[in-house]
């Protein structure tokens, strides 16, 4: 796996915090040039001072022109990981139309138009990529205050599979991770209440939440020659909470 990512040109959304940086990080010690492309400036720019070969690009994914610019003066990919995302949580019944447009924006649309500019050139390259996209398993459950999240992570599932199909041609290959409960900085954060904790672990059979690196290894082995017949895959990383 190693040498596969030598050489290698991998462009990682929300590249400088949590899943998306974990990424970046295990893909430059595999070998590959990447670039880490966030709406954070001063992450980038830590990153950037602690790994000078790591490329950075600043742009708000809300933005569909300007990001299109960026992602488009980039250049070509061998490989995309969708990590950019929020979580803004409100009750079905209080959910406002501006945290439902927020979530389908940052969550779901952006993914369409990173992925549309990177797979145009992959094609036109004549280049068998990669397309890993960051799902959650809140696309297959339900959970309180999580109507807007959970739609938006749901159009990640389906939009991964018309990816699948209509790229897989091209020699391109799309899939999407649905981790559980992952313990980012953010994600130990929120989880804190050891009382909330434990009732949501209780569900999964594994007993426990994801590390970073679990939800990370899952992804670079998607993006891969060891997955070369994989595509169009949603890959639950929850210790079993969706067999349940």
């Amino acid at each position: 796996m190693d040498k596969y990512f030598e050489e290698k040109r991998i462009l990682v959304t929300g590249g400088c915090s949590g899943i998306g940086r974990g990424v970046v990080l295990e893909l430059w010690r595999l070998g590959a040039n990447v670039v880490a492309l966030s709406h954070q400036a001063d992450n980038l720019y830590k990153l950037k001072s602690e790994y000078p070969s790591i490329e950075t690009a600043c742009v708000d994914v809300r933005d569909w022109d300007r990001t299109r610019q960026v992602v488009d003066s980039l250049g070509v990919f061998h490989g995309l990981v969708n990590c950019a995302g929020v979580g803004l949580m409100e009750p079905f019944l209080e959910c406002k139309p501006t945290t439902f447009d927020a979530s389908i924006s940052i969550n779901t649309k952006a993914i369409l138009n990173i992925s549309q500019v990177v797979a145009k050139k992959m094609i036109d390259n004549k280049i068998k990529g990669s397309i890993v996209s960051i799902s959650s398993q809140a696309s297959k459950a339900g959970f309180h205050d999580h109507v807007a999240y959970s739609a938006s992570k749901g159009a990640v599932d389906a939009m991964t599979r018309v990816m699948a199909v209509e790229l897989g041609p091209h020699g391109i290959r799309a899939n999407a991770v649905n981790p559980t409960v992952v313990l980012t900085e953010l994600g130990r954060e929120v989880w804190a209440d050891q009382t909330k904790a434990k009732q949501m672990m209780s569900k999964i059979p594994l007993g426990r939440f994801s590390e970073v690196h679990e939800v990370v290894n899952a992804i670079i082995f998607l993006l891969s020659d060891k997955a070369n017949m994989i595509n169009g895959v949603e890959l639950p990383i929850d210790g079993g909470f969706l067999a349940t």
